[in-house]
């Protein structure tokens, strides 16, 4: 059910299942952010495939969403080869004849000084966020301008504003990119009726960053944020939901901070 926002003539959402009969893929999906973001677009109704370099089994990822298998597909994709991606973007249009929602959240960050960092660590790291990122966006986007409608979310960092505060310079520089890729892309689709935004996390409690802090001590590097916490994956992924949604038509070429103000700008 929509109701409408008195004397605005605004769709709200009333039931919860305002992506019903989108389909989605979310990349980087088996765990993290990206597991909570697939969380959250079953809960809203949509169907979601989750494309994984290594994801779990496909019961295992309906089990871990409170999902029925049927609102949730497993697909084993290395996002940087663009046959794989091509393989799987083909097979989940032939099964679904439609795509709606891209969430790139795929990425690795390791922590490796600047001196320190090889030619195959610096390649790989922009290899996943920004080459991943692109090759998604050009076999997801053919699809959504044919629909004129879509909405793509990329995932950058705060490290796509300023610097990393955890992951090493490839991660600062890739991140910068995906925001580059996402205003380009914005700009060029919007006439499409597709939006295309990035979030940019801060501190958010996963492994992946538990793993990049000496001891894994969230707590001590956010207890001066002025929100004095770590940020949870779940409210990064309400944030993704929003943008995946009707509500957020007007947003394009945004990159939203959800920081615990860690980055006042």
């Amino acid at each position: 059910m929509t109701t409408t926002a008195a004397g605005l003539g605004a769709p709200v959402s009333a039931d919860g299942n305002e992506l019903t009969g989108r389909v989605a893929v979310v990349t980087g999906g088996a765990s993290g952010m990206g597991l909570a973001t697939a969380h959250a677009l079953v809960r809203r109704g949509a169907t979601v495939a989750v494309f994984d370099v290594a994801p779990p089994r496909r019961s295992d990822l309906a089990s871990m969403l409170e999902a029925t298998v049927d609102d949730v597909r497993s697909v084993q994709v290395d996002v940087t080869d663009g046959d794989q991606v091509d393989d799987a973007f083909a097979s989940l249009l032939a099964e679904q004849s439609r795509l709606d929602i891209l969430v790139n959240a795929a990425g690795i960050a390791p922590p490796t000084t600047f001196e320190q960092i090889t030619d195959s660590e610096w390649n790989r790291v922009l290899a996943v966020s920004v080459h991943g990122t692109f090759l998604c966006c050009r076999r997801a986007l053919p699809a959504m301008r044919d629909r004129h409608w879509g909405r793509i979310v990329n995932f950058s960092s705060t490290a796509g504003k300023t610097i990393s505060t955890a992951g090493g310079a490839h991660y600062t520089t890739a991140k910068h990119g995906v925001l580059g890729l996402t205003r380009h892309l914005a700009k060029d689709y919007g006439p499409d009726g597709v939006t295309v935004n990035a979030v940019c996390p801060g501190l958010i409690d996963t492994p992946m960053t538990r793993g990049l802090l000496p001891g894994g001590d969230l707590e001590r590097a956010t207890r001066t944020f002025p929100v004095p916490r770590a940020g949870r994956a779940w409210e990064v992924a309400e944030l993704v939901a929003f943008l995946a949604s009707d509500r957020a038509a007007y947003i394009t070429g945004a990159a939203v901070d959800i920081n615990g103000g860690d980055l006042i700008v």
